[in-house]
């Protein structure tokens, strides 16, 4: 299925005149800065087809002549096709706002035919413009918006809807470029019931509830230091004890950074770090090389911290490589045994990140020589 971006005019491609709002002149047609570089950029290397959608209020009648507006117009696109940069569609609503018309955005008269699902793909295709209506006009068409405007949504649904606000088109061009690694994990045993969403690309966010205090500690220090957004939720049968709850949250978080890491194109794959923290030195190493592998030293002399039993550190972390499909080396030094497990999960987290990291230049590039991970 066709991924559609949907793109003002202008505000987004070429200034808009502050006073009339009308580009009604050769001379008033400017191009907004890094627009053109990296329009072609997203045309020649992402999977995305352009379509113009833009108002032009009263278009064709005296307040807006069209020999006034196809000049400059023209010009635009005939500028945006000698850089390659081509337009599957063009649509342009001439009414004003006052006639609430049907085609005019943030209504979609104008794009019945992208609702066809067994052609275009909405839920992953994206408005750009400079307005909230063109926000709104995301929504209705189901999509998300990148939004280049001054105007601050106070609506939630509004807000929600924003992928990106920037007005850059540098982090446009590499937003598009680099979406969201995400992985949901929904695992349900007789004995667990565990949903885990991770996103790899996100803000080190993190919402846990395993209804082990420690534990959550720990996938917090996870998701804070490998800058991946993570959400947890576990029923467990701690009735019983903690065995089942940690072992199957280890074994859905890999499948869940499985899921994520996709074909694995352009990720760095290694990633290794030495973490101090206190008294305590911690080495970590990390390869998503598609098979399991857990070497671990690391010794413990209290039973428990917290409510976490030490003998089931190594069993998370092995958990882990299993359905994760990675190799993990992890060497452990301290006296306090709180910090060598914190230090550990810290370090864990830094590895993960510079394995994870992808290059634009690297998107096509899979870091084997089998070809294959």
């Amino acid at each position: 299925m066709k991924k559609i971006l949907f793109i003002d005019r202008d505000g987004t491609i070429i200034a808009e005149p502050p006073i009339d709002f009308q580009v009604d002149s050769l001379e008033k047609l400017a191009f907004l800065p890094k627009a053109i570089s990296n329009l072609r950029k997203i045309a020649e290397e992402s999977d995305f087809e352009l379509v113009m959608v833009t108002n032009q209020d009263g278009l064709g009648t005296d307040s807006f002549p069209e020999n006034t507006f196809w000049p400059a117009h023209n010009k635009m696109m005939e500028t945006l096709t000698n850089e390659n940069i081509h337009f599957a569609e063009v649509h342009i609503d001439r009414t004003f706002e006052h006639e609430n018309a049907p085609t005019r955005k943030p209504r979609t008269g104008m794009l019945e035919k992208y609702f066809d699902a067994s052609v275009y793909d909405l839920k992953n295709s994206f408005v750009l413009g400079d307005r909230l209506t063109d926000v709104q006009l995301a929504i209705n068409l189901g999509a998300k918006a990148i939004y280049l405007g001054d105007n601050k949504p106070e609506d939630q649904q509004l807000a929600d809807a924003i992928a990106l606000d920037s007005k850059d088109w540098d982090e446009i061009y590499q937003f598009l470029r680099l979406p969201e690694r995400i992985g949901s994990i929904e695992r349900i045993t007789k004995e667990t019931q565990i949903w885990v969403t991770v996103n790899l690309d996100g803000k080190g966010k993190s919402k846990i509830d395993t209804g082990l205090g420690f534990f959550d500690h720990m996938l917090d220090q996870l998701a804070k230091h490998s800058g991946a957004d993570l959400t947890i939720k576990v029923n467990g049968d701690l009735h019983i004890d903690e065995h089942h709850t940690i072992e199957d949250t280890a074994l859905a978080l890999g499948e869940a950074y499985l899921k994520a890491l996709g074909d694995k194109k352009g990720i760095t794959r290694y990633g290794f770090y030495l973490l101090p923290m206190d008294e305590a030195l911690v080495h970590a190493a990390i390869d998503f090389s598609g098979r399991n592998w857990m070497v671990w030293d690391a010794k413990f002399s209290r039973e428990k911290i917290g409510e976490m039993p030490t003998e089931m550190f190594f069993h998370f972390f092995k958990s882990f490589t299993d359905t994760a499909k990675c190799n993990l080396n992890i060497k452990a030094e301290a006296d306090n045994e709180h910090h060598k497990i914190e230090a550990i999960f810290k370090a864990f987290a830094k590895a993960i990140k510079m394995a994870t990291k992808r290059e634009i230049k690297d998107l096509d590039i899979l870091p084997s020589t089998k070809g294959v991970l």
